[in-house]
């Protein structure tokens, strides 16, 4: 579904602005790439994400620049090489909008959260569920001596529900848009705060710690061996406290003292040391490229574990129905251009995954591509439909009180053309659809729109992700299996 059009607004005498410009048709391409070429000129010379339009205003694309009229301009000029997947597009934009951004690391994330949000038609990249990442310092009082690492969930939600122990009361910073200079950064301050990085349980007095033999960081000087009790807890927490106040104020101090360290390496003409050096300091400071979490820049990610008996509670009054919720059930659809074409469905009660009734199926009617495909995702949500419900669509057993389908509003009916061959109906089927995350449901015209921190909205996404990641499993198992014959 395409993301809805941008009307321009009209003055009180219903005047467009002076920038608007000409209807589509009216101009000859080499026209409106010259028009377009000296607007993009004209654009101040900061960081910013800019939107692709079409004549109807819709986004055809979106990008990032560390100087707007430097990148924008390069599309419009004689000379453009945009290449054959983007090429294309120079034929349909009529119009473009720019944000400015505080520096490149706000660019990269608002057009990260752009593309997710709209999927425009000729963005390749970031449209898949690929995330920025954060590092988090755990507290004492989830472990008794705190790590440091590096992690894409910073909810810290597990597979089958509810979060890591160790992620409650952690410290989370980021988004980060550089991950190779995180990890980076991380190896360079254990150097200086010796924190641990492992994932060793480790407990204060268990008589193993005694026996325990560290690994190679304590013998390079790059942590402290908690886990042999080299170090107390008290003296380890107080390590961990300086790194995150470190993390929390300017780190002028220590980036003085490796720049001055490199420029004694340099005029010693040990130029393999001054490199690195360098590196670190560049990994350093590109520390302070990143968001905080408040500010919501991955909320499918930073959106913290949702009780069950809350989402259910409201999923049912969202979608209004009298009786309560005790089982959903997801269906979707994988394969790739049309190969082992499979379905999945599974099944949670209460609200956490039921994993004893997960199904998949491999599509066996759906047949329209060369060489036995299926490259039908409709006729493939009826199959999986007819063969999972027809005991209960002939009165032989129950429904689940919720069918969620995988998909917008062309999935939802065509999960309901099967039903409709069925005797008895289901009491309700929904779709989720992944660019606003809108419910369809059988009984309205209108979607249902919630806010992303709704825990019925929330529910329905980890069931919807969970079907999507059963039928993924199973189609990868049949293509590496076609793969090896």
């Amino acid at each position: 579904m395409p993301d809805d059009p941008d009307a321009p607004f009209t003055d009180e005498d219903g005047l467009l602005p002076a920038d608007t410009p000409p209807p589509w048709g009216t101009e000859r391409d080499n026209e409106r790439l010259a028009r377009l070429l000296a607007k993009a000129r004209g654009l101040p010379p900061v960081p910013g994400v800019y939107l692709m339009k079409d004549a109807a205003g819709v986004v055809l694309y979106v990008g990032k620049a560390s100087k707007l009229p430097d990148r924008v301009s390069s599309y419009f000029v004689p000379s453009a090489a945009l290449g054959p997947k983007k090429h294309p597009m120079l034929a349909l934009v009529h119009d473009f909008d720019v944000l400015r951004c505080e520096g490149e690391w706000e660019a990269l994330l608002t057009e990260n959260r752009l593309i997710k949000d709209i999927k425009p038609r000729f963005n390749a990249r970031l449209i898949d569920d690929k995330s920025f990442p954060y590092l988090v310092v755990t507290s004492p009082r989830a472990e008794d001596y705190p790590r440091v690492f590096v992690t894409r969930n910073p909810a810290g939600i597990r597979d089958e529900g509810g979060t890591h122990p160790e992620m409650r009361h952690a410290r989370v910073f980021g988004p980060f848009t550089n991950a190779g200079a995180l990890r980076e950064a991380v190896q360079v301050l254990q150097r200086v705060f010796k924190f641990r990085t492992c994932k060793l349980d480790i407990v204060q007095g268990d008589p193993k710690n005694k026996r325990f033999r560290p690994c190679l960081l304590h013998a390079i000087g790059q942590c402290t061996a908690p886990c042999a009790e080299k170090i107390t807890p008290d003296a380890y927490n107080q390590d961990t406290d300086r790194f995150i106040k470190f993390l929390s104020t300017k780190r002028s101090a220590m980036l003085r003292e490796l720049k001055q360290e490199m420029g004694e390496a340099s005029a010693e003409l040990r130029f393999e040391r001054a490199a690195a050096l360098r590196d670190q300091i560049k990994a350093i400071e590109k520390l302070d490229e990143r968001a905080h979490t408040r500010d919501g820049w991955q909320p499918e990610t930073e959106i913290g574990y949702i009780d069950p008996k809350k989402g259910v509670k409201a999923l049912q009054k969202a979608l209004g129905m009298e009786t309560a919720i005790r089982c959903i059930e997801g269906i979707d659809i994988a394969h790739l251009q049309g190969g082992e074409t499979v379905g999945s469905k599974v099944c949670f009660i209460d609200g956490r995954p039921f994993k004893d009734e997960y199904r998949r199926y491999r599509i066996k009617t759906v047949k329209n591509l060369p060489g036995e495909r299926a490259n039908d995702d409709y006729a493939s949500i009826r199959e999986v439909v007819s063969r999972r419900y027809r005991e209960a669509g002939a009165g032989e057993a129950l429904y689940p009180e919720v069918i969620l389908i995988d998909g917008g509003l062309g999935q939802l009916h065509a999960a309901q053309q099967a039903f409709e061959q069925l005797d008895v109906q289901p009491p309700m089927v929904i779709s989720l659809a992944k660019k606003e995350e809108l419910i369809y449901t059988q009984a309205r015209t209108e979607p249902i729109r919630l806010s992303r921190n709704n825990a019925g909205l929330r529910l329905c996404q980890q069931v919807r992700d969970e079907a999507h990641r059963f039928a993924q499993h199973y189609h990868h198992i049949l293509r590496r299996k076609k793969t090896l014959e």
